[in-house]
């Protein structure tokens, strides 16, 4: 994997990224999957169960970078019944035929294909490149939690612990189930030894309400 390019911003100051860090990642898309709460009573429909089955497997293939399969299977859950379901698996469908196609034919415009590109270079430990993406995603859609998701695990990558709070921070305020995910996502094991991370993600300790 390349070594992170020195750029005029000053990125080249940054601390070195944790061990094994770009390989943890780009064997991980860090995409966060965002299934729908199972606390619902919209779950008790059995039909709905065996979509959301399909939808986790779906996403597991993504993660995997499987992208054909995942594609396939992201296709029978837009069958519904569940319209929650079939919209989440809609979006991870758009950003699934994105990343099958070649980088050089992608030109971002939208924050969605922005962030995309973010993801992709962050895989290829271009990680000035990725932030200017991710920054530009951001810029554009100032709530989508998902990127300031992918900028603290660009953070991590880049040895930034502040930074990574922030945005941390913030994709859990815009989506609170980002917590959870972040609790088993291997790509901030940077923070497991930052007190303020516990807090973040175990608010229900020391009764810290965030």
């Amino acid at each position: 994997m390349a070594k992170p390019q020195k750029s005029s911003s000053g990125s080249a100051g940054r601390a070195k990224p944790p061990s094994g860090a770009q390989s943890k990642f780009k064997k991980k898309n860090n995409l966060p999957a965002h299934p729908p709460q199972r606390g619902g009573v919209e779950m008790i429909d059995p039909r709905v169960q065996a979509q959301m089955k399909v939808y986790e497997e779906a996403m597991a293939l993504f993660h995997q970078q499987k992208f054909q399969r995942a594609k396939q299977e992201l296709e029978k859950v837009l069958e519904g019944p569940s319209k929650e379901l079939a919209d989440r698996a809609r979006t991870h469908l758009r950003i699934t035929e994105q990343r099958m196609r070649p980088l050089s034919e992608q030109n971002p415009k939208s924050p969605e294909e922005h962030y995309q590109r973010g993801v992709a270079m962050m895989n290829l430990g271009r990680w000035d490149e990725a932030r200017e993406s991710l920054d530009k995603a951001r810029k554009l859609a100032p709530k989508a939690d998902h990127v300031h998701y992918a900028l603290a695990a660009l953070d991590c990558l880049t040895g930034e612990a502040d930074s990574a709070m922030a945005n941390l921070k913030v994709a859990i305020e815009l989506r609170p189930s980002n917590r959870y995910h972040a609790r088993n996502d291997e790509d901030f094991a940077f923070l497991q030894e930052d007190p303020r991370f516990t807090e973040l993600l175990y608010p229900e300790k020391d009764g810290y309400t965030g």
